[in-house]
């Protein structure tokens, strides 16, 4: 017990940040979901804290409703029967990704390219901050949380912004302005001037802030801030009531064919974004841990068992909160599962209190989160490594700002394969030449796509030219690499080209070459000089 608290002073604080992030958005991907309460988001956020948390190998990843799910949740409360249905649709979601965990799954996220993770987190940052900017200044149509480039009102992230102008609140833009003032200061000056402001996250001044401004403005009822710019949780009047927003799966839904769509899609897309925001998490690790990514699958399946079970939305590790977990200091589990208990305490004892918190402070929250994600130093790091590294970087960040989180990550990566490949392909074959004589030296593994450059370089050797066919580094060689250099060699003599070809003592490809033809052993003949 005394390991777990250990580092208590960092955690706590940093429990409090991430309680102020997720509560808005569990309650934005609620509504965004079209789930029948708001309440079910706040479910998913205390199990995501307090289940998953404690289960999870991760020291500073945070789970709980995502808004990569809100559009597969919609679709499948609109064609199954009745939410229990649903419920029992992420039940089995659950057992699936802990058979994914036991089935090793989890190696999937170790070949997304470091480009893409990257370039994933300067996403995030980039959509947290145009996506809350009409939030800071009092235009909360849309819900907390939404990524997707197009929204609901038919609108897309940037024209929200220029919309938003017409609708500005003055407290609100106030408050939000404070607020990442706020922040700036707590990081540059006063953390650095005295401890205790280490122990006071400044997210938590903040929304005190908030609360106290919009109260002081409105005493004449002129500038108050109305109900929608504000939090808005179910407010339970009794403990029965309270009880009653938690909600059981009905089994006797177990043989209709869209629960089981339901599940599978949700298990798939669920792990996906896990294993993403794992790898991001633990980029972003100042001590550099590595999580077990068949751990993390098991810690969410049981995860989505207990949020199926009593109401929740479905899970996934977010990485807007593990990535404000991470800047606010955290150093251990303990601040994920703080941060559930926080949930599950107040939403139980204060959602009066938490109904007077301004969107527009937690918005500057989400703000400031975004530029340490998506600093300038990142896009000028990523410049430096070169057009191989920057590109699928840059492609990765365009793909997710104009379509949403999944479908991005996917551009990327096939952005980033096509320049491995390309870089692959390059290097595998190497050709330098002196007057009239060349090399050709094969490196790595020598695939039928670079057959073209083989024989096109061939080709181009002329008449009494000398060539040497360096095999010596490669690990495989294809077939058809083999079959073009037999017949270059067979008919170099009408040329007057001596050919002269460099084995290796281990003699690759030895068995295939031994089942081959005469041409092909040739080689790897000794006598192929």
């Amino acid at each position: 017990m005394k390991k777990i608290f250990q580092n208590a002073g960092a955690d706590l604080p940093a429990a409090i940040v991430v309680f102020l992030v997720a509560l808005p958005l569990c309650l934005g991907i609620a509504l965004g979901s079209n789930a029948p309460n708001l309440f079910v988001g706040l479910i998913g956020g205390i199990v995501g804290g307090i289940v998953i948390g404690s289960l999870s190998g991760s020291n500073l990843s945070v789970s709980g409703p995502a808004a990569g799910l809100t559009a597969i949740v919609a679709v499948a409360l609109g064609k199954l029967p009745a939410y229990e249905a649903f419920l029992l649709a992420v039940v089995i979601a659950g057992i699936i990704q802990l058979l994914f965990g036991f089935l090793k799954g989890g190696f999937l996220g170790d070949y997304v390219p470091n480009s893409v993770i990257k370039g994933m987190l300067a996403a995030i940052g980039l959509i947290l901050i145009l996506k809350q900017l009409p939030h800071l200044v009092g235009f909360d149509k849309d819900f907390s949380g939404d990524e997707a480039f197009y929204q609901k009102d038919s609108s897309n992230t940037f024209s929200e912004i220029f919309y938003s102008i017409n609708y500005i609140t003055p407290v609100a833009v106030l408050i939000g302005v404070l607020g990442i003032l706020i922040q700036v200061l707590w990081e540059k000056v006063l953390i650095k001037k005295a401890a205790i402001f280490k122990l006071i996250p400044a997210p938590l001044v903040i929304v005190v802030m908030g609360i106290i401004l919009n109260l002081v403005f409105g005493k004449n009822g002129t500038f108050a801030l109305e109900q929608e710019h504000l939090v808005n949780i179910p407010v339970a009047t009794s403990f029965k009531e309270f009880t009653s927003f938690f909600t059981s799966p009905k089994l006797s839904f177990i043989s209709n064919v869209d629960v089981w769509i339901t599940a599978v899609t949700l298990a798939l897309v669920a792990s996906l974004e896990t294993l993403l925001s794992i790898e991001a998490s633990d980029k972003l690790d100042p001590y550099k841990r590595v999580t077990d990514n068949n751990r993390e699958l098991k810690a969410q399946g049981v995860g989505n068992i207990v949020s199926g079970l009593i109401g929740g939305l479905p899970l996934t590790s977010v990485i807007v909160r593990s990535s404000a977990n991470i800047n606010a200091g955290a150093k251990t589990k303990l601040s994920a599962i703080v941060h559930g208990i926080l949930l599950l305490l107040c939403v139980a004892f204060i959602p009066g209190l938490l109904n007077k918190i301004p969107y527009a402070a937690l918005a500057s929250i989400l703000i400031y989160t975004g530029y340490k994600l998506a600093k300038v130093s990142l896009f000028k790091e990523f410049y430096a490594k070169g057009w191989d590294q920057f590109i699928p970087f840059i492609s990765t960040i365009l793909a997710i700002l104009f379509t949403d989180l999944l479908k991005g990550i996917i551009i990327g990566i096939i952005v980033g394969l096509y320049f491995v490949m390309r870089s692959n392909f390059k290097s595998a074959v190497f050709v330098v030449h002196d007057n009239n004589k060349f090399l050709f030296r094969f490196r790595k593994d020598v695939s039928f796509l670079n057959k073209p450059i083989v024989k096109r370089k061939l080709e181009e050797v002329p008449d009494n030219a000398f060539v040497l066919i360096d095999t010596t580094r490669a690990d495989f060689i294809d077939k058809d690499i083999i079959d073009t250099i037999n017949e270059f060699s067979l008919h170099a003599p009408i040329k007057n080209i001596k050919v002269e070809i460099k084995k290796s003592i281990y003699k690759p490809m030895h068995d295939l070459l031994n089942s081959g033809t005469q041409n092909e052993k040739h080689l790897y003949d000794d006598t192929a000089h």
